[in-house]
């Protein structure tokens, strides 16, 4: 019964007095515990338990009083950073320890990061000088504007018997119903990470679909959350409570949305908070107002590194359905009000920051196409399997959350097959500085080309889907990694791991970015073969409206031998120089790929808008990974020896065979010979 109250499970709540030294603490504890003033009491009482049964919600209370003496100062920060509420207390009848509250002990608590609701508690109230009554209210107004932790304020008599209880049920209640996730105090409105989860609830109740939960809509969900349904007097009376406050609450179908929520600001406004907490649990809600953790299928989404998430075919039809649900005027053109309307019912719209947003094709309106859509959702799937089950609980999913999402092979297992069946393909986009790697992603994207340079400087994700013959439709990610960013990449020996394949983007106008493309070609090839993660690689020769720099270096090669052949007297560096020159022709890009079994670079011109099916060719390549694995020296000389190990090996064990053969021969001749004699 305790657990299911407690929204964090816990076996009690653990409420810390703390406060000046005489003002009352250790009086207020012994007198709420045993129902009588002390006349003595000690100075540092030990732990108190007040039993499950001592408030409504059934969950046990554990008191803990400190000390405010400077040598005990460690032990109270301790026991601060234990608590799940705090009890801060002043005396009434000393002035100077309620200005300590805000000059030392809510200024403490921030600076030991304690987190947790605050009562703000006045002992000694039959103390106070008559001549100083002023509104509790006035006094604490300020202190609560500038600390937000403070969840409420009282003042109480432990001689007198005045509200003693209701300190610690307030303590009590500020842990289990908290205020602060669902109501902004400031601006009297419901927060809204609360709404979402209302409108969520409502949209869950309203089975007809129709906008409004009808009178036996309303008990269902009365039943459900309380246990118990209402009176049709009872109904008829909420709904008149709403209307006389506002008429869009109410329609001849039931009660709307507007009016669902204003009940449930109602309760909170009047302190009613564990009635909005209770219909928030039963939904599934945590203290966070997310849906709990043991609602969200974690165990379907293990899998081993090399293998990724995809949606199936039946969540992708659930999607196509909530896009076409919310494209209401059928333009194939997703707006970014409806893409947040879609999300409305999840804790937060998750396509508002990197990695996603910005990842897909816009319209020319600024929306989402159905297929941009859906490639929002493959990417999430891909990056975070957990949190795309977590939204597609949010907006509605009926099935089992299991059954929305499948664990592709290992990429380790479709090179040996040598064909992937994949849906969406991971490409990791190398290359130095200024090569064309934006741009060639923004043209993935569907963005005009644009001289204007910015270098990337964190890993940027785009998504979009590919048409291949056939009409066969696949999902590319690109990964565009920065070049600075290469060598922390591959600081982890697993970076590989999640990589369908890899291209090298470089300038064709400029040899050193060539060369650099090379490096890092070499280095990730590499790491492939060292961790056994290989992905297949290929070259992208951009910017092919220049002119390529082996043409460069044929025209100055030319002009050089022309110059050297003038002066030529066969001296020996004159003849070193020019082989130098004439050997930089053939180290082209061209050779590079051929020496490493890849496919020639691939020109292309985002300039020109001339991508020689670039994409296309880059999921070809992924879909069947064995035929692009380039290889290095290293890992060429690693193979050799490999096979000159297994051939010795074969040899020895050959040459082993042959002399166990030979000497059973002559163990048989022997044996013959002897018997002959």
């Amino acid at each position: 019964m305790a657990k299911s109250s407690n929204p964090e499970g816990k076996p009690g709540v653990r409420i810390v007095v703390a406060g000046d030294r005489g003002t009352g603490k250790s009086s207020l504890i012994v007198t709420a515990a045993a129902e009588t003033f002390p006349t003595n009491v000690l100075r540092l009482l030990p732990p108190t338990r007040l039993p499950e049964d001592f408030y409504p919600d059934r969950v046990p209370i554990t008191i803990i009083d400190t000390s405010a003496n400077p040598e005990d100062r460690s032990k109270l920060a301790e026991e601060l950073k234990r608590a799940d509420a705090l009890v801060l207390t002043y005396a009434c009848d000393q002035p100077e320890t309620l200005n300590r509250l805000s000059t030392y002990w809510l200024p403490e608590l921030r600076q030991l990061e304690v987190k947790v609701p605050v009562i703000v508690v006045g002992c000694k109230l039959d103390l106070r000088d008559d001549q100083q009554q002023v509104s509790l209210e006035q006094v604490m107004s300020p202190i609560m504007q500038q600390f937000r932790e403070i969840e409420t304020c009282i003042e109480c008599s432990a001689y007198k018997h005045i509200q003693i209880p209701e300190v610690f049920y307030y303590a009590q209640k500020a842990v289990l119903h908290p205020t602060g996730p669902l109501f902004d105090q400031e601006s009297q409105t419901l927060k809204p990470r609360c709404v979402r989860a209302l409108k969520r609830i409502f949209i869950l109740c309203d089975h007809d679909r129709d906008g409004a939960l009808s009178d036996a809509e309303l008990n269902d969900f009365q039943v459900k959350c309380f246990n118990a349904p209402l009176q049709p007097s009872e109904i008829v009376g909420v709904k008149r409570v709403v209307q006389d406050k506002m008429v869009e609450g109410v329609n001849e179908r039931g009660l709307t949305l507007t009016g669902f929520l204003f009940l449930h600001a109602l309760f909170i406004e009047k302190g009613r908070l564990e009635t909005t907490w209770t219909v928030l649990r039963k939904f599934g809600y945590n203290n966070d107002i997310k849906l709990s953790d043991d609602l969200i299928p974690h165990s379907s989404v293990k899998r081993a590194l090399d293998q990724s998430v995809e949606l199936t075919n039946e969540a992708i039809e659930y999607l196509r359905g909530i896009y076409e649900l919310f494209d209401g005027d059928l333009d194939n053109n997703l707006r970014p009000v409806e893409v947040e309307d879609v999300f409305s019912t999840a804790a937060d719209s998750p396509w508002n920051d990197v990695p996603y947003k910005d990842a897909a094709e816009k319209t020319a309106l600024g929306g989402l196409s159905l297929d941009a859509f859906l490639s929002e959702w493959a990417l999430m799937t891909l990056l975070d399997p957990a949190r795309s089950l977590e939204n597609l609980i949010y907006i509605g999913y009926p099935g089992d959350p299991s059954s929305a999402i499948r664990v592709t092979k290992r990429r380790r297992l479709d090179r040996k097959k040598q064909q992937s069946e994949r849906n969406v393909f991971q490409c990791f986009v190398f290359g130095p500085a200024n090569a064309g790697k934006s741009v060639l992603i923004n043209s993935f994207l569907g963005r005009p080309y644009s001289e204007m340079y910015s270098p990337t400087v964190d890993d940027r994700y785009a998504v979009n889907v590919v048409e291949l013959p056939g009409g066969i439709k696949k999902t590319l990610v690109l990964r565009e990694i920065p070049e600075d960013g290469v060598a922390k990449l591959l600081s982890s020996k697993d970076s590989l791991a999640v990589c369908d394949i890899a291209v090298f983007v470089h300038d064709s106008s400029d040899e050193s970015s060539w060369k650099r493309a090379t490096e890092l070609l070499v280095d990730v090839a590499g790491h492939g073969e060292d961790t056994g993660y290989e992905v297949p690689c290929l070259i992208v020769a951009a910017k092919d409206d220049l002119d390529s720099f082996p043409t460069a270096i044929q025209d100055s090669t030319r002009q050089n031998a022309r110059t050297q052949y003038r002066y030529i007297d066969f001296r020996s560096n004159v003849i070193e120089e020019v082989q130098h020159v004439f050997m930089s022709l053939f180290a082209s890009p061209y050779r590079v790929s051929q020496d490493m079994g890849i496919e020639a670079p691939i020109p292309i011109s985002s300039k020109l808008s001339d991508f020689n099916n670039i994409f296309r060719r880059i999921v070809n390549a992924a879909e069947h990974p064995h035929l692009s694995i380039p290889e290095t020296e290293a890992g060429r000389s690693r193979k050799q020896y490999h096979r000159l190990i297994n051939r010795s090996l074969m040899f020895v064990s050959v040459g082993a065979a042959v002399a166990i053969v030979g000497l059973a021969a002559y163990r048989v001749y022997a044996a013959r010979k002897n018997a002959s004699n």
